[in-house]
């Protein structure tokens, strides 16, 4: 059987992961397969794009593929916007997957199923295969949260002209009740205030800083997002390879989980709370936020200056 959405795959120069974030698309055959990689950075770079390319060359199953690859270095942020504005020059729903995130099986018909329900529903803007929640309740399959998560994802067209590399209505958006109504603690607004107020003042100037972040912007202002009831995808990309990722710690390799057969809906279209709290601890910095504000933290942080003190004075010249 034949997987009907399209998939856009992005490379750059890591072949070991490509290889095996490719072959979990190959098992799923898609019928229309996008692949656009990013050229070298420099002449030492150049071998392991070349490998990378050549590790999606083999396809055994009936597809029609197209391929856009750069003979420069666009940099990640570019080089993510240009593909995925080129796919959606093409077609009107796709799943999206970058080099290092490596989806379960149940990825793609998830995926798959939740495009063709909510083609229409313009309160849902993305799809996501990550799945942060702490415990479960009920048998519902998927639920909605305010986050876009991006290591392996699918929307529509119809979300992705959202997207405003420039954030330009964010001064306006910024102090409006429907924004302040998002954030569920007194950390998550703080984060995402000062988060936005930065990506804005620097994408204003001309310097796109992460893309990932100007999205989930677009998607929180717009709608709802779904994550699966069960974690769908797991990232390989933390190393020395990685384009920003060096160290993922506990996000890194996540295991992933089958979902449940047939997929039970919701009763409606309403944001999960708990999940995004549980969602902002684990997969943003809101356990590390309330660690710094606990009792036991602001105890030892005399201590902790003192070395640093010693430290400093321990290399410094006598």
């Amino acid at each position: 059987m034949s997987l009907d959405v399209p998939v856009l795959l992005v490379i750059y120069k890591r072949p070991e992961a490509t290889r095996t974030v490719f072959e979990a698309i190959a098992r799923q055959r898609p019928r229309r397969l996008f692949i656009a990689a990013d050229g070298p950075a420099s002449p030492a770079d150049r071998d392991l794009c070349a490998e990378t390319r050549a590790s999606v060359s083999r396809i055994d199953w009936p597809c029609d593929v197209v391929h856009d690859f750069s003979g420069e270095n666009l940099g990640l942020n570019r080089r993510m916007i240009s593909a995925i504005d080129w796919i959606f020059e093409q077609t009107e729903a796709a799943i999206v997957l970058e080099d290092d995130c490596l989806p379960h099986g149940d990825f793609f018909s998830f995926c798959s199923s939740m495009l063709d329900r909510y083609r229409g529903e313009s309160r849902v803007v993305h799809v996501s295969g990550e799945c942060y929640r702490v415990g479960r309740t009920g048998q519902d399959s998927y639920f909605f949260s305010k986050y876009p998560l991006a290591w392996g994802w699918a929307t529509w067209r119809r979300a992705w002209s959202l997207f405003d590399p420039n954030m330009t209505s964010w001064p306006r958006l910024r102090t409006q009740p429907a924004v302040q109504a998002l954030w569920d603690s007194d950390d998550e607004r703080n984060y995402w205030t000062s988060t936005f107020n930065l990506l804005h003042r620097e994408q204003s100037n001309g310097h796109m800083v992460s893309w990932d972040y100007v999205w989930y912007y677009a998607c929180m202002t717009h709608g709802l997002s779904i994550h699966p009831a069960v974690n769908l995808i797991s990232n390989l990309g933390s190393g020395a390879a990685a384009s920003h990722t060096h160290d993922l710690g506990e996000l890194s390799n996540r295991p992933s989980r089958p979902l449940d057969d047939p997929i039970c809906h919701p009763h409606s279209i309403v944001r999960d709370r708990q999940a995004d709290r549980d969602t902002f601890d684990q997969r943003f910095p809101g356990s590390v936020l309330k660690q710094q504000r606990s009792l036991s933290h602001q105890i030892r942080r005399p201590a902790r200056w003192a070395m640093r003190l010693i430290r400093s004075l321990r290399g410094s010249p006598r």
